[in-house]
């Protein structure tokens, strides 16, 4: 009889433990069901020139949230520095799934080429220089006006996606000096010495230009990409240009936290076939999701 009531009681507890909902975990999981969205504001409110619609922003954050100071992640959308917004798809769904893991998100417009920097390697540098100054501009907005948005000026993660993830890389690893040359830029005058700082780099299916600039910050990394990707390869073929397999390589040696996920198969963007002008169909948004809560679980390690 007392054997069997043990049983009784074990099997009780045991079906009453698989019950209860798991314990959600803040900067990890969704713990968040709604999110507000703040659109069209500015990181340049004292520009008054044309140049000002290109930095507007969209803040994204939970819902009835009022905890201490939260980290910040700049989300900058791809587009070969040609096209895009800051409204884009996959931009969106990174910010809505981060908000409701307790993060505060900017998704953020920068300046576009007037040129064509998809065929023509020097102006996609010059493109990136001037694009990194705009992500450079949003960081020191945010650090200036962060008790306004409740962020931890100390934890601003840079992020994108295809040039998204380029401007986030040399936004955070090389010195505008380092750029400048290398995109044959003589005009020094809005140059900043030195390192800008920043707690993580998002870079998905994003490149640097130069490896060695690695070397000059421990900045966290986390690259996603698709093994298939033809558009920014994931490692180094003919332009100066080096994907997430060669930043994981360096990184490693140089002994900065980073990770990366591969989706093999997959080509640019996470799709099957990338095509810009066809939207994303559900399954990319799910990869998309995908590598969301693997750079989430990776962030929460670091920060």
């Amino acid at each position: 009889m007392f054997k069997h009531s043990l049983l009784l009681v074990i099997i009780c507890i045991t079906l009453y433990a698989k019950a209860q909902p798991a314990k959600l975990c803040r900067y990890k999981d969704l713990v968040f069901t709604d999110v507000t969205v703040d659109k069209n504001l500015s990181y340049a409110s004292n520009d008054f020139s044309e140049e000002k619609k290109f930095r507007l922003f969209d803040l994204y954050q939970p819902a009835g949230d009022h905890s201490a100071p939260r980290p910040l992640i700049i989300w900058m959308h791809g587009g070969g520095f040609k096209f895009g917004t800051k409204g884009a798809k996959d931009i969106q769904i990174w910010c809505k799934s981060f908000a409701q893991r307790g993060y505060v998100c900017a998704a953020i417009n920068y300046r576009l080429s007037k040129r064509d920097p998809l065929f023509h390697f020097d102006e996609l540098q010059k493109s990136c220089y001037y694009a990194v100054l705009d992500a450079k501009m949003a960081v020191k907005y945010f650090k200036q006006h962060h008790s306004e948005y409740n962020i931890d000026p100390d934890k601003i993660i840079l992020a994108g996606n295809s040039a998204g993830g380029l401007i986030a890389l040399q936004a955070a690893y090389s010195t505008d000096a380092e750029l400048a040359k290398m995109a044959g830029i003589t005009d020094t005058v809005s140059m900043q010495q030195g390192i800008f700082k920043v707690a993580g780099v998002i870079n998905f299916w994003g490149a640097i230009f130069d490896l060695n600039w690695l070397k000059n910050t421990r900045v966290p990394i986390i690259s996603v990409l698709g093994s298939k990707d033809n558009i920014v390869p994931p490692t180094h073929k003919s332009a100066p240009l080096y994907g997430g397999i060669d930043i994981r390589k360096q990184a490693n040696a140089l002994h900065i936290p980073n990770d990366l996920k591969v989706f093999e198969g997959y080509s640019h963007e996470l799709r099957k076939h990338f095509n810009p002008f066809f939207s994303s169909d559900s399954e990319t948004q799910k990869r998309w999701l995908e590598a969301g809560q693997f750079t989430a679980d990776f962030l929460y390690k670091i920060l």
